[in-house]
């Protein structure tokens, strides 16, 4: 059997798509659950609704998306009452995202008790982080205790993509170093040595590192302090504006790119400055992952900005042709798959995404395992 449903759930949204090996049978969202007017009155309702629509004849497995797995899941996991359990202890450190996952194993395993129920971590692409790069320079008792560290997050998007470059560039995994970018409303970069993470740049939680949607990226942690002592602003307010108030919509105004770039290719001022913050940034990690991977062989822009936004791509990566980095400006504009000059030491690649693909392969490799 073949036949692998992908959910990802959300507070009041269901994703779903159904594979058979790598082909899309059914895909779909189910939103606004549990409001007033919306698809489906709770989770459980939603996946009664996807079963009755749903040809789940020869269905091997269910595979759950779960943004946080701690140091305690390096690898994707069949769920028994144990793992629940331990993902439910988790909760500290994703508290707006592991809930969800949570509610959508818990109902998947009420409707369909035969079936396996997959968890596939966002933070499990990246265990293989080694410990100069995944800890932090504070009192190592306390962060033992309380689990402070880096994990990183967008992990089925960085396999993938660092898998498919490496396919691209006729190379074995093996012996391919790639730079991934994944931009989207949340973005992350990562450094992926042989087919394993080495560095990525959101840590504890996804607020760190590139600039956001709304989410910050990297800022000095003195700037909560002040705000709390001098400000008086309240610590959870101060969250509240880090997470939901910052990044391109702190910046200019409005968090999605696409509006930010229109504005900015007009001549607006806050979003031209917003657009050069944001540039660079990305710009400044894949400085720092060249130094630490050694050897590059591509750089690979992914999700929705980088898949679809030419001016980020180019304005990214201009002056770096010392480096061995330059991006062909018609091929750029014309999207198409490397978008570097001929005979370019680092292949500039745009890949598309494809995490729920990978939610599948993953749940198809851990039932297996579990059956061995």
């Amino acid at each position: 059997m073949t036949r692998v449903l992908v959910l990802n759930s959300g507070s009041s949204s269901l994703r779903y798509r159904l594979f058979d090996g790598s082909r899309v049978l059914a895909k779909g969202l189910v939103q606004r659950i549990g409001e007033a007017g919306g698809d489906a009155a709770d989770h459980g309702a939603a996946l009664r609704r996807l079963m009755d629509e749903l040809d789940l004849s020869g269905l091997a497995a269910v595979g759950h998306r779960v943004v946080h797995g701690g140091d305690r899941f390096t690898a994707s996991t069949v769920v028994d009452d144990e793992v629940l359990a331990t993902i439910e202890e988790l909760i500290p450190l994703a508290p707006l995202h592991n809930p969800a996952a949570l509610t959508g194993l818990r109902v998947a395993r009420d409707l369909l008790p035969e079936i396996p129920q997959v968890a596939v971590f966002d933070t499990a692409f990246h265990s293989t982080i080694p410990p100069e790069g995944a800890l932090w320079a504070i009192d190592r008792g306390l962060a033992s205790k309380w689990g402070l560290r880096r994990y990183g997050f967008h992990g089925t998007s960085h396999a993938y993509v660092s898998r498919e470059t490496a396919r691209l560039l006729g190379r074995p995994v093996a012996d391919t170093n790639v730079i991934t970018l994944h931009l989207g409303n949340g973005a992350s970069a990562t450094a992926v040595r042989a087919g394993r993470s080495v560095a990525t740049s959101m840590g504890m939680t996804p607020l760190p590192g590139l600039v956001m949607g709304t989410r910050s990226g990297d800022i000095d942690p003195s700037l909560i302090f002040h705000l709390h002592r001098v400000a008086g602003m309240p610590v959870d307010e101060i969250e509240e504006l880090l997470t939901r108030r910052s990044g391109m919509l702190g910046l200019a105004g409005d968090n999605d790119l696409r509006a930010v770039q229109e504005r900015y290719e007009a001549g607006d001022p806050d979003a031209t400055l917003a657009f050069e913050v944001y540039c660079r940034r990305i710009r400044e990690y894949t400085g720092s992952y060249l130094a630490v991977l050694g050897r590059v062989d591509a750089i690979t822009f992914t999700g929705g900005v980088g898949e679809n936004s030419r001016p980020v791509r180019a304005k990214t990566l201009a002056g770096l042709e010392a480096l061995g980095i330059a991006v062909d400006p018609g091929r750029n504009e014309r999207n198409e798959t490397i978008i570097s000059p001929d005979g370019s030491p680092i292949a500039v690649c745009v890949v598309p995404t494809e995490e729920e693909l990978e939610i599948a392969s993953e749940a198809r490799k851990a039932i297996g395992s579990a059956e061995e």
